[in-house]
Parts: structure tokens; sequence; C-alpha cells
């Protein structure tokens, strides 16, 4: 435990001595919410229809902007192996006394801290200054969400940049997989009137997935029994995910 401890202090001194890369995890969310939410919120006037039920665009957005937070830190650790790589500290920590998976166990467990506090930063903004009704009973598993989201995410692309050693193609690819992923998901718009192939590519993404679970839990909008399966498969994606990285960790050595 005190290797993953280590790493997660290293975390710690990084986020306190680059004020924005703190940005990125704590307050960027927020601005999503305040700009795209409240625009689009008094565009929808009388609301919109998701699932059936009328809700209003803001309080359909918040689970897509946590969804939108989790996948953004996610890409942001992961970036963070390119920076070790350059400077050697990489290799370094490879050598020191910890297993591969504690390595990676070390970083994810302190970005899944830091997406709680930033989910937690996200409704409140959301319920004190936009009004959303939220399921406050079901917190405890938003944040378990999130935890959850962020890992899946961060270890599929942690493997992408153990394999990759060019920096310009590693962020070629992570700018196309978040433009594609994220406009194919029901994070901006319901599924419900969508052309169907529209609705089955974005039924297929894990971003989907787990936009769909935290609506669920946050304003209680989906059909409970496809959520839990959408859950159930976004953690055999972080299984997978973990698997993969820890693989690409050992060829990238």
């Amino acid at each position: 435990m005190q290797a993953v401890l280590a790493v997660m202090y290293r975390e710690f001194l990084i986020r306190r001595t680059s004020p924005m890369w703190l940005f990125f995890d704590m307050l960027l969310p927020l601005l999503y919410l305040l700009m795209f939410g409240v625009a689009l919120n008094k565009a929808m006037g009388a609301g919109m229809q998701a699932e059936g039920i009328t809700v209003s665009y803001t309080e359909f957005f918040i689970a897509g902007v946590l969804a939108m937070s989790a996948f953004g830190s996610a890409t942001n650790q992961s970036y963070g192996f390119f920076i070790d790589r350059d400077n050697g500290i990489f290799y370094e920590f490879l050598t020191y006394p910890m297993t591969r998976g504690q390595f990676l166990f070390g970083k994810i467990l302190f970005q899944c801290i830091m997406s709680v506090v930033q989910c937690g930063l996200t409704l409140l903004a959301g319920v004190y200054l936009l009004d959303v009704s939220v399921r406050w009973n079901s917190i405890p598993f938003v944040f378990a969400g999130m935890m959850i989201g962020t890992a899946g995410w961060f270890f599929l692309f942690a493997s992408l940049a153990f394999l990759i050693r060019r920096n310009d193609t590693f962020n070629t690819v992570l700018n196309g997989c978040y433009f594609i992923l994220i406009f194919l998901s029901s994070m901006f718009y319901p599924l419900d009137n969508v052309p169907t192939w529209l609705r089955l590519a974005s039924l297929a993404n894990p971003l989907t997935w787990l936009t769909d679970g935290l609506r669920w839990l946050v304003i209680g909008v989906g059909d409970a029994s496809f959520v839990l399966t959408e859950m159930a498969l976004f953690v055999v994606f972080l299984f997978f995910s973990f698997w993969l990285a820890l693989k690409a960790l050992q060829r990238a050595v």
C-alpha cells in the first residue's frame, strides 16, 4: 500500500504546482454546465422528452457533464505518461519496488478522488444555481459511477499512451476519440428520435453506457433494467481496459 500512496502523493504534488491542470480537473465541467446547460435550456423553453419524461435541458445535460468530466480527467491523466517519459521519470518509476498494477492503481485512485470532488462541485452548482432536481439518496452511487467511469477510460487511454511513441500521434488519436465518442453518445441529446444508425452506434459506445447510468442515478430518467445492463457492460469494459493497460505497459518496457 505504501507504493500506491507514494504514487498518489506525487500526483498531489503535481496538481499543487500546476494550477492549469487543476483547473481542467476541477472547474472545466462547471463551465460546460453553466454555458451549454443554461443556453440550451433557454432554447428548449418548456423542456424536452427523454424516455417519456419531460425534463429541462439542464437536468438532462448534467449527467452528460459528469460523464464528460470523467472522460476528460482520464485523458488528462493518461497524457501525463508522455510528460513522464520525456523527462525520464517514467522508466525510473518502473525500477521502484512496486508492481505495474500498483503503479497504475495509484495514479487512477488519485484521479478518482479528484473526479468525486469534481462531481460534488458540479452537482452543487446544478442544484443551487440552475435548480436541477437531484436524487440525493443516489449520490453515493453517482460517486461510485464517476470512479468507475474515470478508471475505465484512464486504463484505455493509458494503454494507447504506452504503445504510441510520438506526442503528436497520441494527441491526434485522443482528439479523434474525444469528438467521435462524445457526439456518438447520449450526452447531448436523447436517443428516442434519432436515426436508427445513430442510435445503434450510440448504444455500442461505452460513453453512452456511462452517461445513461449517471443520468438514471442523478435524475431518475431511464429504464432501470436497461441501464443496469449498460452499467454491467461498462464494468466489463473497465476490466478489459485494465488488462489492456497492463499488457501495454509490459510491452512499453
